[in-house]
């Protein structure tokens, strides 16, 4: 099983960076940058759940199914993970606002992602990680130093996602620029929270498994921070750029 899940993780780490590469060219038309070319549109309430609970549920089978259920390391894992996709599956989206869609073809490969993602992290923490993998697991920094660097990327993201929610007054179909938080320092706050957050789950599970996740999510957020600052730029001008905000990173991107 080990090198099979290592074959798998190689895989995903180069389509990773194929899709890093891709994202250059082409945006991931969805939200600010919906694109009807991706599919046919649904409602963003029924999108996000879509695309983010097939995550969620194959986590929990994965679990259940394993001889690690009750053990007290994978479950905390379990829980910082779920922490994120439950919210993400079945709370966010029943705080959108307004009647925004997003293309199908964008859900699709979001649940298809999601369900590989599943089985990387899941497969690794319930599954393939040596038996003596968890021993003196709580004694050890690294659960303790992500953790921090987890819930930290946790606040970000959601007070993140709570600014942008608040932009419009309801029947506003208007775009506003993004201020407060995190959004002094970068255009995607949301999304540098969202990185954070899996950075250091990669530093609390310290597994290649949780390296490969937060590679993906690098390379799926970075390319989408910069379509958005562009489109930030060609809609607000000055009013944006004098704002010497980065894209993604503080200071860096």
């Amino acid at each position: 099983m080990k090198e099979a899940f290592d074959i798998f993780l190689i895989v995903m780490t180069v389509t990773a960076a194929a899709v890093f590469a891709a994202l250059r060219f082409f945006e991931a038309g969805y939200g600010y940058l919906f694109n009807p070319r991706y599919g046919f549109p649904v409602p963003n309430k029924w999108g996000w759940m879509l695309m983010e609970a097939p995550v969620c549920v194959a986590m929990t089978v994965l679990w259940l199914l394993s001889d690690r259920t009750w053990e007290a390391a994978p479950l905390v894992l379990f829980a910082m993970f779920q922490s994120h996709y439950v919210y993400r599956s079945f709370i966010f989206p029943l705080r959108i606002r307004g009647r925004s869609q997003m293309p199908f073809g964008i859900v699709a490969m979001g649940m298809v992602f999601n369900t590989l993602n599943a089985l990387m992290q899941g497969g690794w923490i319930f599954f393939v990680a040596p038996e003596d993998y968890y021993d003196g697991w709580f004694a050890r920094p690294y659960i303790y130093v992500g953790a921090a660097i987890y819930f930290a990327g946790m606040y970000i993201n959601r007070r993140s996602d709570a600014i942008i929610r608040n932009l419009r007054k309801p029947g506003d179909t208007r775009h506003y620029i993004p201020r407060g938080g995190m959004f002094r320092y970068v255009s995607s706050a949301n999304y540098f929270g969202e990185l954070t957050e899996w950075v250091g789950f990669a530093v609390a599970s310290w597994s290649w498994a949780g390296a490969v996740f937060a590679w993906w999510t690098f390379a799926n957020l970075a390319p989408r921070s910069a379509s958005l600052y562009k489109r930030y730029e060609s809609e607000f001008g000055a009013e944006f750029t004098s704002l010497r905000r980065k894209k993604i990173i503080p200071f860096i991107y």
